[in-house]
């Protein structure tokens, strides 16, 4: 079906490995992202799972096809919310391919570039030692932008992604999991993946990533 309404400009999948834990971190564009990208995964050998929400899995029939495809559900605002990273700990130990958006939610940068990330996927990569694949894709806004409810199928969008090798993550091996090690760590994830967006947009990225929360504090 995502062949009807997308063409494909895939580049790197063989910095994605076929076996073991892993962490794909990508930017995120627009609620169509997890759908496309999950195609990038499967079509690379990798069943791809994510975090959704947990109200997700109560629907009728999509929370049975979503339990069914090994996803993981995310309670938050509850004091369960800690849990999804541990089955995402575990799913990774056992040799799952687990898809994150380090920021958390769609770029709200004006240019959409990626913003700054929160530090859940650092300190999951640096807890189990899996390899952090950044990867940057760029097309699904035009599919469905930010915000808007009804997709723009036609005429057909390119959906471009380029996955880069691991981020080195060898300097945080020992160093205690918390404060600016997670800070750095992270810092690190999404400027590789800012560098793979520029490479595949053929732009020159911000010298600093838009911060969201500076700009609600402001």
């Amino acid at each position: 079906m995502l062949l009807l309404f997308t063409k494909r400009d895939w580049r790197g999948g063989r910095n994605v490995p076929r076996k073991g834990g892993m962490i794909i971190a990508a930017n995120h564009l627009s609620w169509t992202d997890p759908l496309l990208f999950a195609h990038f995964a499967y079509n690379n050998g990798r069943w791809p799972v994510y975090l959704a929400k947990s109200g997700v899995f109560d629907i009728p029939v999509i929370g049975t096809i979503v339990r069914k495809c090994r996803q993981i559900p995310v309670h938050r605002g509850s004091t369960d919310a800690a849990r999804s990273l541990k089955d995402a700990e575990k799913a990774l130990r056992e040799g799952a391919c687990v898809i994150f958006y380090p920021e958390g939610t769609i770029t709200r940068d004006p240019d959409m570039w990626p913003m700054a990330g929160k530090t859940g996927v650092a300190r999951l990569a640096l807890a189990t030692g899996v390899p952090v694949i950044p990867v940057a894709h760029w097309g699904a806004q035009e599919l469905l932008p930010y915000g808007e409810k009804k997709p723009r199928l036609f005429p057909r969008k390119t959906f471009k992604v380029l996955a880069g090798p691991p981020v080195d993550l060898s300097k945080y091996e020992g160093q205690p999991l918390r404060g600016q090690v997670l800070k750095n760590a992270t810092s690190d994830i999404m400027a590789a993946i800012t560098g793979q967006l520029a490479e595949l947009r053929g732009e020159k990225a911000p010298d600093e990533p838009f911060d969201q929360s500076e700009t609600r504090a402001g």
